[in-house]
């Protein structure tokens, strides 16, 4: 029997090795690529046949996602009738390992009555297909990973590697925001986590729990257990902070009660019906802007091993965001 771990780690080199040897390629011809991609007033049509069409189907979905409006066309549709969906403006995302595809070379003709450039990946700059493009990119190998050296494999590898390398040198130009990203990805888990902000999910004005330092731990207790909000993109789960906020006279955030203080006081035997909320608080708490992040919160909420974090305003607390909160809204 073959040895299964030395096939794939076989494998695995020979595309690692397939994609680090487009480094020393990229010269002038991948920035003329680029400007021309980003200079594109219509949309970017991916082409390709056999692999190298479903590469191109994935490049045509990473750019579109990216910032760079674009979608796939087979050529062989293409010179049936699809070409019709191109116009001037638009530009030609062509791949073709050999730089020879019949159905691929079928369509030149008339892209080039419309004037549309032609960037290609290919694996032979010297092919007819790469003597009739304007920006001729070599994404070509020095063996596939099949042992027959026949599938495409390290050359399908690297034909997508320089298409993220397009999209991401895009993506840069253009100055996307992860706020962009996720309004392409409403539902995606990646868009889902640049989607939301603490100011979307956290407790604040009537549901905000806060005290004033001279208050009784009595009455941080029932502020406590009183403020329950509903969070509209957790569900409308009803759930309590768990916590209060501690204030001074003027509203500026002192520090906060949680439960666990609570039961630290009355396992340390300390007095609770005397005291006040500004001296049990715990001073100084993990705040977070309502403009960051929600995924920026759980992150801070982990690093620190707590449940929750007071959102500020300047000196002053406008709301609670629980760890819960974020998790309902499937943000993890």
């Amino acid at each position: 029997m073959p040895d299964l771990r030395q096939i794939a780690e076989r494998v695995l080199r020979l595309e690692a090795d397939a994609i680090l040897a487009l480094v020393p390629k990229l010269d002038a011809g991948f920035a003329h690529a680029v400007e021309t991609l980003r200079g594109c007033a219509g949309r970017v049509i991916v082409t390709g046949m056999g692999k190298s069409g479903l590469i191109g189907r994935k490049i045509a979905a990473t750019l579109a996602s990216t910032g760079t409006p674009s979608y796939f066309l087979h050529p062989a549709e293409g010179v049936h009738g699809d070409l019709g969906m191109l116009a001037r403006g638009d530009v030609v995302l062509a791949l073709s390992n050999s730089g020879e595809t019949d159905e691929v070379l079928a369509i030149l003709p008339p892209l080039k009555r419309l004037g549309v450039p032609i960037v290609l990946l290919t694996g032979a700059p010297s092919s007819t297909l790469a003597r009739q493009c304007e920006v001729v990119l070599d994404v070509s190998v020095a063996e596939e990973a099949c042992p027959m050296n026949l599938a495409p494999t390290s050359s399908t590898t690297a034909a997508l590697a320089m298409g993220d390398a397009l999209a991401m040198a895009l993506l840069e130009l253009r100055g996307l925001r992860p706020e962009d990203y996720a309004a392409l990805h409403p539902r995606g888990t990646l868009g889902w986590r640049a989607l939301f902000r603490v100011a979307d999910l956290m407790h604040g004005g009537d549901t905000l729990p806060l005290v004033r330092d001279d208050a009784s731990i009595k009455d941080a207790v029932e502020e406590m257990t009183r403020k329950r909000a509903r969070t509209a993109a957790a569900g409308a789960t009803l759930h309590s902070c768990g916590m209060t906020t501690v204030v001074d006279a003027d509203g500026r955030l002192l520090g906060v009660i949680t439960d666990g203080d609570l039961r630290r006081m009355q396992l340390a035997g300390s007095p609770m019906t005397d005291a006040r909320a500004g001296e049990a608080a715990t001073r100084s708490p993990k705040t977070i802007a309502a403009d960051d992040l929600a995924a920026k919160a759980l992150e801070v909420m982990e690093a620190w091993a707590i449940t929750s974090l007071v959102v500020v305003e300047g000196p002053r607390p406008v709301g609670v965001i629980h760890m819960h909160d974020i998790l309902r809204a499937k943000i993890v």
